[in-house]
């Protein structure tokens, strides 16, 4: 577990399940369009429950980190950050991560990868961290931003949101300077 002032960084756990389902339930709308897999992942309490044990699987296999962002002073889930895709050979992970429509523009999510991105450089010894946003997503471009990722490249016909044509998308990195 991560602690901050503002947040919590922890896996998730079963005892989640009802408040990660009902997390999705509140936030579809943001995040159907960039998260379909996530949502379809958590359409049914049940379904959250595999989710969720399919998560901790992953951080168990050390294929994919995901952690639920708790508000500190409830410890309610407020988002959720991932690092994903990771090249252990060279040393490279990309970050994906959601924060619930009530948070949005307050900085957390900004905080919230400054941790973890911390996390995969110090204990998990990555060497560039991958962000790939669409340019409409300002918010996703602004969080890349603020924490020094550095704009590489268009990424062409990188993502197709569910029954809708490809999208290019913005490739944003940052390298562990150690």
């Amino acid at each position: 577990m991560i602690i901050t002032e503002n947040f919590l960084l922890d896996t998730l756990k079963q005892v989640d399940a009802v408040q990660l389902h009902q997390f999705m339930i509140e936030n579809k709308e943001r995040l159907e369009v960039f998260f379909p897999v996530t949502l379809s992942s958590n359409a049914t309490l049940e379904k959250t429950k595999q989710y969720i044990e399919i998560k901790n699987c992953e951080i168990q296999a050390r294929t994919n980190f995901t952690f639920a962002i708790r508000a500190a002073d409830t410890g309610m889930i407020v988002g959720l950050i991932i690092i994903k895709k990771i090249d252990w050979i060279n040393r490279v992970g990309e970050l994906a991560y959601c924060i619930g429509g009530n948070l949005a523009g307050k900085r957390l999510t900004t905080k919230a990868v400054q941790v973890i991105s911390n996390y995969a450089f110090e204990e998990l010894n990555l060497k560039t961290l991958q962000i790939i946003a669409h340019k409409t997503n300002l918010g996703s471009v602004k969080v890349a931003l603020n924490n020094g990722f550095i704009w590489q490249k268009i990424l062409k016909n990188e993502f197709t949101p569910i029954n809708e044509t490809p999208l290019d998308m913005e490739l944003y990195e940052l390298t562990n300077e150690k």
